[in-house]
């Protein structure tokens, strides 16, 4: 048995510098209900509605598609060391246990960190979308018009009670709308196969693999200049979540098993999905008017779906299409929060200082929830949310603040952070099965070293478009000072991990050495 396995298995223990950790509730959630979490976290009718009309006015154009098959190859040969990983170690703090067992205890807080503040400004992200739609949508309706800091303080209140519950309470929650979402893109999907396309027929063309590598037509009188790699950027971007799988390893049934097939289902099965109903969109459109709705020819760059459903499907499906956009991005925020509260619960029970493991480390006494975790999650998105509406008043460039700034400046400060530890779990995956010799049983040329070779390459490749199209990617954020900070921050988390971690190596290293150590026991 070599060093790093006695060290692991010690931690499985739970074999902390302060005795036994708490546990979350082991067996409280199946195969549908880890899917349905990682899913919602991705958020189908909130990524289509959102990002597709940006790849397409400003990244792809019509070969949006071919944008998200190319995601789709790249993100599911990530998933092939992710998932062998996941085989070995089940952590609730996903990448901070896969990493530590990989790269070491350092690198493992580092991405701890990093991952954890990714999830943490997530849910104020989707909270801010959340308002918005709800905002848009209850005007529309009934003509009320109310701040958005009301829906946010309603959203933000009742996820809060979700989470302080049993994980099996969201999991059905999660479940409802996640297939409420799926089936109102399905039907307009098949309307739009049904009638054989729009203008243009069904365009099978755009699915040519080479369109994510073109970017759509300049239109210098408007002054708009398309990029391949933005629109790459943000189809990546519709997958952020997927990989909290392995998050609900612990209180999974049989997470050895489901963890694994929950990630290759969720990248995949999200691949195929987006890829289709970005397609058939564009072909129920027609291309040349794809593009221009999706730059704001009708004033509303998500009428590229409104406009189509009311079209094809009636005015009652547009309704209840606008509706679960609402409910959509609630579940997403509500995944986040699940996947945000379980990370803080993650590093709070090892015990980096005295007194963590009773507070942030604690679950429920009845429903095994990392509650104390949760509160302190549901604290911070208050704050965040509540900064956001006193600090950033509305400009004429971006009136929403709650879409513009809250949603947008949030998702990409989330993003930029999940896309480093993605690029580092990948390195990890490597060291742990070829550089440390880990379980000779599952290391193989493709599964533990080309594929996370390539994953980490297509990650550090999306890292580089982010940062190369960062201000556009504000877009009319780009102006607040929370834009400015974004590299700050990621780099202030960096180190502040680095310091904790060098501090702790060398004044005690009992609780150095408990990093990323507690695992689910065999």
């Amino acid at each position: 048995m070599s060093t790093m396995e006695s060290a692991s298995t010690a931690g499985r223990r739970g074999g902390g510098p302060d005795g036994e950790v708490q546990r979350l509730k082991s067996g409280s959630i199946g195969l549908f209900a880890v899917l349905f979490m990682a899913v919602a976290n991705a958020a189908p009718i909130t990524a289509m509605t959102g990002n597709v009309p940006i790849v397409v006015g400003f990244g792809n154009g019509a070969g949006v598609p071919a944008a998200y098959l190319f995601a789709t190859v790249v993100l599911s040969i990530f998933s092939v060391g992710y998932t062998a990983m996941a085989r070995h170690i089940t952590a609730t703090g996903a990448f901070y246990g896969f990493i530590s067992h990989g790269l070491g205890q350092l690198w493992g807080l580092v991405s701890g960190l990093l991952a954890t503040a990714a999830y943490i400004v997530f849910e104020a992200s989707l909270i801010g979308i959340f308002a918005s739609f709800a905002g848009s949508m209850l005007e529309g309706f009934f003509g009320l018009k109310i701040s958005w800091i009301v829906y946010a303080l309603i959203g933000i209140a009742i996820i809060a009670a979700l989470g302080y519950f049993d994980i099996s309470i969201s999991g059905k929650v999660l479940g409802v709308f996640l297939v409420s979402e799926i089936v109102i893109l399905t039907l307009l999907g098949l309307s739009v196969l049904i009638k054989g396309g729009g203008p243009d027929g069904l365009v099978p063309d755009v699915l040519n693999p080479v369109n994510a590598f073109r970017a759509v037509a300049d239109d210098p009188a408007a002054g708009i200049t398309g990029s391949a790699a933005l629109g790459l950027f943000f189809a990546f971007w519709s997958w952020i979540g997927f990989e909290t799988t392995a998050v609900y390893g612990e209180e999974s049934k049989d997470p050895k098993k489901i963890v694994p097939r929950a990630t290759m289902i969720a990248v995949i099965g999200l691949g195929v999905f987006y890829t289709v109903v970005s397609w058939l969109t564009v072909a129920g459109n027609g291309e040349a008017q794809s593009i221009a709705v999706s730059r704001g020819s009708t004033g509303n760059a998500f009428d590229l779906f409104y406009g189509l459903t009311q079209a094809n499907l009636g005015g009652f499906a547009k309704d209840v299409y606008l509706v679960l956009a609402v409910t959509g991005s609630f579940a997403c925020a509500l995944a986040f929060h699940n996947a945000a509260s379980r990370y803080i619960y993650a590093i709070g029970r090892e015990g980096l200082t005295p007194g963590l493991r009773r507070t942030l480390g604690a679950t429920h006494g009845v429903h095994k929830s990392p509650h104390v975790a949760s509160m302190v999650q549901t604290a911070i998105t208050f704050v965040v949310t509540l900064a956001f509406f006193i600090l950033q008043k509305p400009t004429k460039s971006a009136p929403d603040v709650a879409y513009f700034h809250l949603y947008g400046l949030m998702a990409i400060l989330g993003t930029a952070m999940i896309l480093l530890v993605q690029t580092i779990c990948s390195v990890a995956v490597i060291w742990y099965f070829h550089v440390r010799g880990e379980h000779p049983e599952t290391r193989n040329w493709w599964r533990t070293l080309a594929a996370p070779a390539i994953g980490a390459a297509g990650m550090a490749y999306v890292v580089y478009l982010l940062v190369s199209n960062l201000k556009f990617a504000a877009g009319a954020a780009a102006d607040s000072p929370v834009y400015t900070a974004i590299p700050y921050v990621v780099g202030a988390i960096v180190v502040a991990g680095l310091v904790i971690g060098l501090t702790l190596r060398a004044r005690d290293r009992t609780r150095y050495e408990a990093i990323g150590r507690t695992v689910l026991e065999d």
